[in-house]
């Protein structure tokens, strides 16, 4: 095994033990701090009586559960955006994406249905989508065409544009803003796992398809006479990124709703040890995405207990400046 190989299969070694560590501290902290021995019995010596066991097994195991499939899902996503791209800002949260999915699911959830879970990823699916082609075509009909700074530029506007409207539904609907506000800016409070097994096919399948096509992608980031050479169908192996990209984004959605700058922080945080290989990048994003948003929930609910902070909150404190850096050095 050639030495670079070997550091990137190590590199998996350390990101699952730093995704265990995160499930630790997850699992034991609250508004009730679980001693480590205790949490393990719950899981080899499960004990109904015991209120602790049942604080794990019936509250912070799902909520992790949750956690990790959430931030697997837009830690790959942004991955695959930026390499697709070739756009070192591109992230489903900075084009719209996001928003546009919480958007189509707050009306579906107002004028259609509340209760019905099955069609909630797919109602974000389709508010993503139909975002990823407004923001696409706005930026493609600037002068000069898509560029990243273009792109930013177009994500921007419109996911201003939907939090406009997001605030006029509120407005004129207070009974869905009081149900919502918190879900709205990202938050892993009323996850449940019924929701999560509605989306658990789409998170497998984008997943799936992520690590097949993350060879593509490489070809795609170095440019499209590259992977032309290659023997590449370009048009189609985009649309079936793209399709990806919705999938995940969509799942993450409807189980936590909009949780920005994930899909740009970790992809980036990834390459210092990977480089610009994407069969590499997809699966490591996968696991410290996984880790990441495992920490920053654990974080919401620790620093100011008994209360807890939103989720998204803390992912937007932290990414923010971060992403004023790459703006800073990457964007010409």
């Amino acid at each position: 095994m050639s030495h670079s190989r070997w550091l990137s299969w190590s590199g998996i070694v350390v990101m699952l033990g730093l995704l265990f560590i995160a499930l630790i501290w997850h699992l034991s902290i609250g508004t009730k701090t679980i001693a480590i021995n205790e949490l393990m019995q719950s899981f080899y010596a499960y004990n109904e009586d015991n209120f602790n066991h049942l604080i794990i097994q019936e509250l912070r195991l799902p909520r992790a559960i949750i956690a990790i499939c959430v931030g697997a899902c837009l830690a790959v996503s942004g991955a695959l955006m930026q390499g697709v791209t070739r756009n070192p800002l591109a992230d489903p949260g900075l084009l719209g994406m996001l928003t546009g999915g919480a958007l189509a699911v707050v009306y579906w959830s107002t004028f259609v249905s509340s209760a019905s879970l099955i069609w909630l990823p797919l109602v974000a699916a389709l508010g993503a989508l139909v975002s990823a082609v407004i923001v696409w075509s706005i930026a493609s009909r600037v002068a000069g065409g898509i560029t990243p700074l273009s792109l930013i530029l177009s994500g921007s506007a419109f996911t201003a544009f939907t939090g406009a409207l997001l605030a006029i539904h509120h407005l004129l609907d207070q009974q869905t803003f009081e149900e919502m506000r918190t879900w709205l800016v990202g938050s892993l409070l009323a996850s449940n796992l019924t929701t999560l097994y509605w989306c658990l096919p789409w998170i497998i399948i984008g997943l799936v398809a992520a690590i097949v096509l993350a060879p593509s992608v490489t070809a795609l980031s170095m440019g499209e006479e590259v992977a032309t050479g290659l023997g590449i169908n370009i048009a189609r192996r985009k649309w079936q990124l793209l399709v990806c990209v919705v999938m995940l984004t969509s799942a993450s959605v409807a189980l936590a709703g909009p949780l920005g700058f994930i899909g740009l922080v970790i992809p980036h945080v990834v390459r210092f040890w990977v480089g610009a290989d994407y069969r590499w990048i997809v699966p490591y994003s996968m696991l410290l995405g996984a880790a990441y948003l495992l920490f920053v929930d654990s974080l919401a609910r620790w620093l100011i207990q008994p209360h807890e902070i939103a989720t998204g909150l803390i992912t937007i404190l932290i990414g923010a400046p971060l992403f004023i850096w790459l703006v800073k050095v990457r964007v010409r």
